[in-house]
């Protein structure tokens, strides 16, 4: 008799620590790209500044995850993966999810503040957009993947302010049409997936289509590398950062095969850490970009 309670409380925890989706955090890796990339990562002050808006980001983001699960919840019934959720399952109560959300949130504000006020205000500017986020606008079409792509760009402004350095503008729109595809890739697998059933999980759906998102993921990927290709010229390092490009397009044309072939995509995270030329070709990428900004040979 004594073993239940002890298994409802487990059973809870594991829930509790489901709803905030720590596979996604690797998201949050955009937040330590300026430290990365201005070589400080061996000043001990900038890379702690820099993990405490990591880690600020990573609790907000478990509060925006927990609380869009709550309200989509009868929505993901419909989803073939998304109703074994604890919130979509029943197995945790709406109210405990707020309660929740609202620790979490607290937690990720002290954790922002820890690393500086401007860092606390990016992040303040992108729990807000998530609420937005979840309470209509990731309805309307497009307007849901800027939403998301310009949440990435907040990431690299907080890392950028909690250290503080001035961001790339050309690392701020590489981050920008780089979420972009994903998040066009995200959409693609949902249709997919749900096939007739799209619209009943996600309204906007029904406004896309597989020969759109084809489209827009092309774009995004092509501009991508141009972008990319930009940053790698302008920086300080000369033409040695451009050795980096190549593991970049080789990864989004690995990632676009994936979606094409296998129908992937709905959760990056998969992708990155279960493909192995895709997590290669990111592990040499991040080697390469080590030597450009740390080694200058």
């Amino acid at each position: 008799m004594r073993r239940r309670p002890v298994r409802r409380l487990v059973q809870l925890g594991v829930d509790l620590i489901a709803l905030m989706r720590p596979r996604q955090w690797v998201k949050n890796v955009f937040v330590l790209a300026p430290v990365f990339f201005s070589g400080r990562m061996g000043n001990p002050a900038s890379m702690l500044r820099a993990v405490e808006a990591a880690l600020a980001f990573c609790l907000m983001s478990g509060a925006v995850y927990s609380f869009n699960d709550l309200v989509d919840r009868e929505r993901d019934r419909l989803h073939p993966r998304k109703r074994h959720r604890p919130l979509a399952a029943g197995r945790i109560r709406p109210a405990w999810a707020v309660s929740f959300s609202l620790v979490l949130a607290a937690l990720s504000a002290s954790a922002a503040l820890a690393a500086s006020r401007e860092a606390a205000a990016v992040l303040a500017l992108y729990g807000a957009m998530n609420m937005l986020y979840s309470f209509g606008l990731k309805q309307y079409v497009l307007i849901d993947v800027f939403l998301i792509a310009f949440g990435f760009v907040l990431r690299v402004v907080a890392g950028a302010v909690a250290i503080p350095v001035p961001p790339s503008p050309w690392l701020l729109l590489t981050t920008f049409l780089l979420a972009m595809f994903l998040g066009f890739c995200k959409r693609r697998a949902e249709l997919a997936a749900l096939e007739d059933r799209a619209q009943e999980h996600r309204r906007n759906l029904e406004a896309y289509s597989r020969d759109l998102l084809d489209q827009f993921i092309s774009i995004s990927a092509a501009a991508t590398v141009m972008t990319y290709s930009m940053y790698t010229f302008s920086r300080p390092e000369g033409p040695l950062a451009m050795i980096t490009v190549p593991f970049v397009v080789y990864s989004l044309f690995r990632y676009l095969y994936r979606v094409r072939r296998d129908g992937e995509g709905e959760s990056p995270e998969k992708i990155l850490f279960q493909d192995k030329p895709f997590l290669i070709s990111g592990l040499l990428w991040v080697a390469a970009s080590f030597v450009v900004v740390y080694l200058h040979l």
